[in-house]
């Protein structure tokens, strides 16, 4: 229905999206009359707290407070549903009141460790070799020559086996998993012989693509989008992608004077890929159809770690030590100028893992040998915080905005609250953590073995159940609030109980006993 009209405001028809009390063509500003349109350009600039201060002045004022244009803005500043037009919601102010109360209550789960946590395990694929993830889906290579995916978003424990080219029916043991690499579309597996496959993730289990290189790959690298991989062995770097018609090629070949320790793609370029290779006291920067450069040498200083962002490259140098003045550094090098940045850090220890993509912006985090985690404003270049994290040292890091997550050596993973720089909660399995994924909801970390054939244990075909210890293990964690549970986790799991808590970890278990009958 229409409202009466109010002295000296015309009505005009309802607008499209708005509640029916906007139907105003003026709005009173002070003592002057301002136009709806005008007004509501003013009010874009308010944030949560004004806008509704502002509702409380007036009726005019209320309704030009709570137009959905206002309200849709601020879901889309905030981050909150990114990819949602403005007829997709009747009333944004609710759906952003929504999405705070989620968000709040998703952190609150991640503090106290509510949520569900499972064991992504292979027992045909023996010992675990490498684990890369990528939006919650967990590839896996094993010493058996398997590769293995897990899809965590649905809980899809029945995921396929990428089936290899030279195939079971080949005589002898097929060689090791050296590699894995997964993004949204392709999956990549480096085998100890110099094989490498490539899956695609849409078509199905056999490779699209096969390469061979003539020794031992020490590298793998994968592009965030698209198919782009590089590969290092001996002292060449090969870099292969499909062609417009959909025919994969080596797009670029270089030879390097040392051996590859870590490779990297450069995410979100433009026109050929760029590949960052680290080469024990060199650090290269690669170019299809240019010449290698130099990004960084100095002799007897070898790099220890790296990532890379778009626009930057962060890697961690060994130091002579005290006595030289030389101590251990992250230093940080603009990709387009090829300068020096910034020098970060002066431990004593060796940075074993640093994380720039994935780090707030402006900020970064590395692991170290002397067991810390710290934390590093790049702007200022200085660290933010250090935390005394685990006991043999750290082998892998992540952050956001909030939390960091650190696993160690010793099988530790740790989850800290950045800002009061207090440990959150820790889980322990055996063998190094070497890999760490995490996004608003979801946790995926994997204890890999640095042994793949331990000593006295006789892992055999006919034995597959023993010496569960030597294998390494992968644990998917799940904190979400709307996920629905009893859909999402397999039917021996599911419980029947209201309330369903695992001893003091206040982790939500079920046991497969719960609707088991006695007669």
């Amino acid at each position: 229905r229409r409202f009466p009209a109010r002295p000296g405001i015309p009505q005009r028809g309802r607008r499209r999206g708005r509640g029916p009390a906007n139907e105003i063509n003026e709005v009173p500003f002070f003592d002057i009359q301002l136009p709806y349109e005008l007004a509501l350009k003013i009010f874009q600039y308010l944030g949560r707290t004004e806008l509704g201060r502002c509702a409380q002045v007036s009726r005019t004022w209320k309704v030009l407070a709570e137009d959905e244009v206002l309200w849709y803005r601020l879901c889309q500043q905030e981050g909150y549903l990114p990819d949602a037009s403005i007829s997709d919601c009747s009333c944004w102010k609710l759906a952003l009141q929504d999405c705070r109360a989620k968000e709040c209550a998703l952190r609150t789960n991640w503090k106290n460790r509510i949520g569900a946590v499972s064991q992504l395990q292979y027992e045909l694929g023996k010992v675990l070799c490498d684990v890369h993830s990528c939006d919650g889906v967990v590839i896996a290579g094993y010493t058996s020559g398997d590769v293995r995916l897990w899809d965590t978003r649905t809980w899809d424990y029945t995921a396929p086996i990428l089936e290899p080219v030279h195939g079971s029916a080949d005589p002898g043991p097929q060689p090791h998993v050296s590699f894995v690499r997964i993004n949204s579309s392709l999956a990549v597996a480096a085998y100890e012989d110099g094989t490498v496959n490539v899956w695609s993730l849409m078509i199905g289990r056999e490779p699209i693509h096969h390469y061979q290189h003539n020794q031992r790959i020490q590298a793998l690298a994968l592009g965030l989008e698209g198919a782009v991989i590089a590969t290092a062995s001996g002292f060449q770097v090969k870099v292969e992608s499909p062609d417009d018609r959909g025919y994969w090629q080596t797009i670029a070949e270089f030879e390097i004077q040392k051996l590859v320790n870590f490779l990297h793609l450069v995410p979100d370029v433009v026109g050929s890929p760029v590949t960052i290779a680290a080469a024990e006291d060199m650090v290269y920067l690669l170019k299809a159809e240019e010449s290698s450069k130099v990004l960084h040498s100095v002799y007897g200083l070898p790099v220890t770690c790296l990532d890379v962002s778009p626009s930057e490259a962060a890697f961690g140098v060994k130091g002579f030590g005290w006595l030289l003045n030389e101590t251990n550094k992250i230093l940080l090098y603009n990709l387009e100028t090829g300068q020096c940045l910034t020098k970060l850090g002066s431990s004593l220890g060796d940075f074993t893992c640093v994380n720039l993509q994935n780090s707030p912006p402006w900020m970064l985090v590395t692991g170290n040998k002397d067991r810390r985690v710290r934390v590093y404003d790049l702007r200022r270049s200085k660290s933010l915080c250090s935390l005394y994290a685990h006991h043999l040292g750290v082998s892998a890091v992540q952050m956001d905005d909030w939390k960091i997550v650190s696993g160690g050596e010793e099988g530790l993973v740790c989850v800290w609250d950045q800002r009061m720089g207090t440990k959150l909660w820790e889980m322990h399995a055996r063998h190094p953590v070497r890999h760490i994924w995490f996004n608003t909801h979801s946790l995926i970390t994997a204890n890999i073995p640095d042994e793949k054939n331990p000593r006295g244990a006789s892992i055999m075909d006919d034995d597959l159940t023993a010496h569960r210890r030597h294998r390494g293990i992968i644990y998917a964690y799940e904190f979400s609030v709307d996920q629905l549970a009893r859909e999402s986790v397999l039917p021996i799991c599911r419980s029947s109980y209201d309330e369903v808590t695992g001893y003091n970890y206040n982790i939500g278990l079920a046991v497969p006993y719960d609707n088991i009958l006695v007669t």
